[in-house]
């Protein structure tokens, strides 16, 4: 479940990247500009996630904590439709420049989601850990897997899901498959304190 929660993951957020450039082109258009907007702010945000997560990871890690992690953006693209555009506007009609106005967008709009959505590798990876006692190798296995699914996440979005649906639909469907991933890891119950505490039970049956 680990494992295909990170494949998720990784493919919503460059999704969500993706579409993020049809939610800023009516106002912005879809120059460089506003793609190395988005480029940035996604980057940023995921490297901000990814130390943010590394630092929680260290403080009694759980899959009902990471549940918190994922049910966060997940509120957030589920009403996107109702605050993307008046915040779009408003940034639009301030007029700050072909560089400024997107760049500003970009960070009202999508770097919170892709700072609770880069939490998730290495707090996973922290979760895998303790469960299977090995680092190198899982920490590898599960950033593959979010690197795989941002692949599939790119190619399906600009490819295919696009030209089915609407941008805001499509956003809105990520939010609810967040949500169900969520609520999952919450009944999961794993935690790295369980886990030790079951390793240490076992030993002592061998001692």
């Amino acid at each position: 479940m680990i494992k295909f929660v990170v494949f998720i993951c990784g493919a919503v957020v460059m999704s969500f990247e993706i579409l993020g450039s049809r939610v800023l082109a009516p106002n912005f258009g879809s120059s460089v500009f506003v793609w190395g907007s988005l480029i940035s702010v996604f980057l940023a945000g995921l490297s901000t996630g990814y130390y943010l997560g590394g630092r929680l990871a260290d403080r009694t890690p759980s899959s009902r904590k990471l549940s918190l992690m994922i049910f966060m953006p997940g509120i957030l693209f589920i009403a996107f439709p109702l605050y993307s555009a008046p915040i779009a506007d408003w940034i639009f009609m301030k007029d700050l420049g072909v560089r400024t106005s997107p760049l500003l967008a970009s960070v009202a709009l999508f770097l919170v989601p892709s700072v609770f959505l880069g939490i998730v590798s290495p707090y996973t990876a922290k979760l895998m850990i303790c469960s299977l006692h090995t680092s190198g190798k899982t920490i590898g296995t599960l950033y593959a897997l979010s690197t795989f699914g941002s692949i599939v996440g790119t190619v399906a979005t600009s490819f295919y899901l696009i030209t089915v649906a609407g941008t805001n639909a499509l956003i809105m469907a990520q939010g609810v498959l967040l949500i169900v991933l969520a609520v999952t890891l919450y009944f999961m119950n794993l935690s790295c304190s369980t886990v030790q505490a079951g390793s240490n039970g076992m030993m002592n049956d061998t001692r």
